[in-house]
């Protein structure tokens, strides 16, 4: 009997913060490395939100706090989702924990049996599988359509089973960037409507991050007969540039919000008390910055977009939203690199890329669809120039 658990070897550890690690080992060995694969924003957290965890800590609201939340905050998170979303939440039916992932991950281990099937739609954020391994679930992929990373009414119906207990749901998208319209959400939600056991977990991180006046809609704001069974996730991680902050949250039905806050209460408890307060100030103070991000982002992306459609092999859609570009090179698979080594898949592309010109992305295989690779253009505009400059010469070496 081996010591360390079975449940282990079914999972995998986080591609995108495999890549990020090994930039830093090799920025740290005198490499010149242009990192790519962190998803987070290169801007500083905002000025009244620092200040009001300045506040926080002066003011002694440093010790424990409810496990899933202060009052404070869930009322500024209730008030959010009437003013931004039409949906309506009492207190009870909030919860606060450490990022959006421990939310996610809360809701799955409250839920998930053996033999229960959670649909994931390609491309997909890499830990939505693994969770549902770890919480004894199956995960059924669904593969999108390749050339709008969206999947299709028809394929999500093809999908559901007697044993499907979740839709896992990212719209924008990590990594695609792709976000659904209006109707196409609804045309997913009237399939749903068909299947009363499935419950739909929508993670909407990137909610405030779109761009070319695209509207923004999330399942039970479309369909609101799906609101008893729909969780719906959030935090202010990525808008408000807080991920070291780590405070994600979600709406949902009370019994369901309760069960996860009894997971929380054996894991980690309640989330750190001074990111809490910040996060009170994050929703409830000013969002001037918002849209004032959003242009800075949208100009990376239109560069980045445009430079990568420049280089040997490659294609990339004009995505959305987020803050990601998932770039098809599957023109490139079977050329040789300078090293010598033929190209057989996105994961040789990507880590010839970063040995040969020192570009670290990650490769699209890792979120369930290749052969492509995620850039993060969350970062200045001259390094991400010159990244793409390092993608040209790189595809126009190979042969």
């Amino acid at each position: 009997m081996g010591f360390l658990a079975d449940a282990l070897a079914r999972v995998q550890p986080s591609a995108t913060i495999a890549v990020t690690n090994k930039a830093r080992e090799l920025k740290a060995a005198g490499r010149d490395v242009i990192g790519l694969g962190a998803g987070e924003p290169d801007f500083d957290t905002p000025e009244n939100i620092k200040a009001a965890a300045i506040k926080a800590i002066n003011e002694g609201k440093t010790k424990y706090t409810a496990v899933d939340g202060i009052p404070e905050l869930k009322a500024a998170i209730a008030e959010k989702f009437e003013r931004e979303n039409g949906l309506t939440y009492a207190t009870n039916q909030i919860t606060v924990g450490t990022g959006g992932k421990q939310v996610l991950y809360n809701a799955l281990i409250a839920t998930i049996n053996p033999g229960d099937e959670v649909i994931i739609p390609t491309p997909y954020w890499v830990s939505y599988p693994d969770m549902v391994l770890l919480a004894g679930g199956e995960p059924v992929i669904v593969e999108a359509d390749k050339s709008t990373f969206k999947i299709t009414p028809e394929a999500l119906d093809a999908a559901i089973t007697s044993r499907t207990k979740w839709l896992i749901f990212n719209s924008p998208s990590n990594p695609s960037g792709a976000a659904y319209t209006e109707a196409e959400l609804k045309a997913l939600t009237d399939v749903l409507m068909k299947h009363p056991q499935v419950w739909i977990m929508t993670d909407d991180m990137y909610e405030h991050l779109v761009y070319d006046d695209f509207k923004f809609t999330t399942p039970a704001q479309v369909e609101p007969a799906l609101y008893d069974r729909t969780l719906t996730v959030n935090g202010v991680s990525k808008a408000y540039a807080m991920t070291g902050w780590r405070i994600g949250y979600a709406g949902g039905p009370a019994d369901l919000i309760k069960a996860m806050a009894k997971v929380q209460s054996q894991s980690t408890s309640n989330p750190c008390s001074i990111a809490q307060w910040a996060a009170v100030e994050a929703l409830s103070g000013t969002q001037e910055f918002i849209p004032a991000n959003n242009e800075t982002f949208k100009g990376r992306r239109d560069l980045v977009v445009s430079m990568l459609n420049q280089a040997s092999g490659i294609s990339c859609p004009v995505p959305e939203g987020a803050f990601y570009v998932f770039p098809s090179c599957a023109g490139t698979i079977g050329k040789t690199a300078p090293s010598g080594k033929v190209l057989e898949n996105d994961a040789d592309f990507v880590t010839e890329l970063l040995e040969t010109e020192g570009v670290a992305v990650v490769h699209g295989s890792a979120f369930g669809l290749g052969p492509n690779f995620r850039i993060s253009y969350a970062t200045s505009t001259e390094a991400l120039e010159e990244a793409c400059q390092r993608i040209q010469r790189f595809c126009g070496n190979l042969k």
